[in-house]
């Protein structure tokens, strides 16, 4: 099993959490979240399961790794990738590979190249990877379609649509995608 530290629990990382824990796949041996009300609640109350995990979530990842051997970091923090380089540093410095919910870090090199130059010298530095998953890009309308036409001889062409109700996603991603906002005109 693999031992994690999961950083960043708000709605997301609550339900990574849950879905980790279900899955039973890897084991979250430490917890990180710089919200004061967080710090100290056990990982399994504060994500809504009934069972205590024995997990005590930390305001620090210095606290968190206290005792625990673990190899890699759950980041479900930021969006931005200028937010999100300290702390793949951190983490990097750390000695733990990095997965990360970041849309932007999932392919950083044409809008962020300095950024994405940086942390792949940090990464290189310490010996660890870092991945960016984000779902959007990422998961369903990159790398799905790809593995769904895999066994297809010949794509002419592949169009992709998405609507989402944004309304109960976290307060920063409906600010990024102009949630809320009046249209202008076109």
């Amino acid at each position: 099993m693999i031992n994690v530290i999961q950083v960043g629990l708000g709605p997301l990382g609550q339900k990574v959490v849950r879905y980790a824990l279900e899955r039973g796949t890897i084991r979250i041996v430490g917890a990180v979240d710089s919200a004061p009300d967080k710090a100290g609640q056990d990982l399994g109350a504060l994500c809504g399961i009934k069972k205590r995990t024995g997990v005590v979530v930390r305001g620090n990842l210095k606290a968190a790794l206290k005792g625990v051997k673990a190899s890699v970091a759950v980041l479900t923090t930021v969006s931005s990738l200028k937010r999100l380089e300290p702390q793949v540093q951190e983490l990097a410095k750390a000695g733990l590979h990095i997965v990360s919910t970041c849309e932007e870090l999932s392919f950083p090199w044409t809008a962020q190249a300095a950024i994405a130059k940086r942390l792949d010298a940090v990464c290189r530095r310490y010996g660890v990877a870092c991945v960016g998953t984000g779902v959007n890009p990422g998961f369903l309308m990159d790398f799905l379609p790809c593995i769904l036409t895999a066994v297809c001889q010949r794509v002419d062409r592949i169009r992709i649509s998405r609507f989402q109700d944004a309304s109960p996603r976290r307060i920063p991603f409906q600010q990024k995608i102009g949630a809320g906002l009046t249209p202008g005109p076109r």
